[in-house]
């Protein structure tokens, strides 16, 4: 059985709870960096409870989540002035998930950024990333 590094009561070194409500927290990194790539002001929001997946969710967790990301977007307007935002969860080792404890994703933008104005369909909407079908 894997291990999930957010239901163990003591979080990585590099993580810091920034908000929080009776359900959920939102987490950012020491250096906003994913990898080495520079994220300023992006973090995730993750259920207090274990989740696997946004669909396992109860509708409490769902309310709860809402309400966080909209003090988390005014937490990091105020901080950063982004210009826009993604936002989005990884569901399944398929979807991109690799940690399997629910977490959603939001990441501001920022105009001065290369890929400013890509969203998250530029990653999909490439041909390379076509399905091939048996016949």
């Amino acid at each position: 059985m894997k291990t999930c590094m957010f239901c163990n009561p003591i979080l990585e070194p590099e993580q810091n709870v920034i908000l929080s409500n009776e359900h959920c927290m939102f987490l950012q990194l020491n250096q906003f960096q994913v990898k080495g790539i520079q994220l300023e002001g992006a973090g995730i929001i993750v259920p207090k409870a274990h989740r696997e997946t946004a669909f396992d969710l109860t509708l409490d967790e769902w309310s709860a989540t809402y309400e966080l990301l909209q003090e988390v977007k005014k937490y990091i307007d105020e901080i950063h002035q982004p210009q826009g935002y993604n936002l989005g969860w990884n569901c399944g080792e398929v979807g991109g998930q690799h940690i399997f404890h629910a977490h959603f994703h939001v990441i501001p933008r920022y105009i001065d950024e290369p890929l400013a104005g890509k969203g998250i369909r530029y990653m999909f909407n490439k041909i390379k990333n076509s399905r091939v079908k048996e016949q």
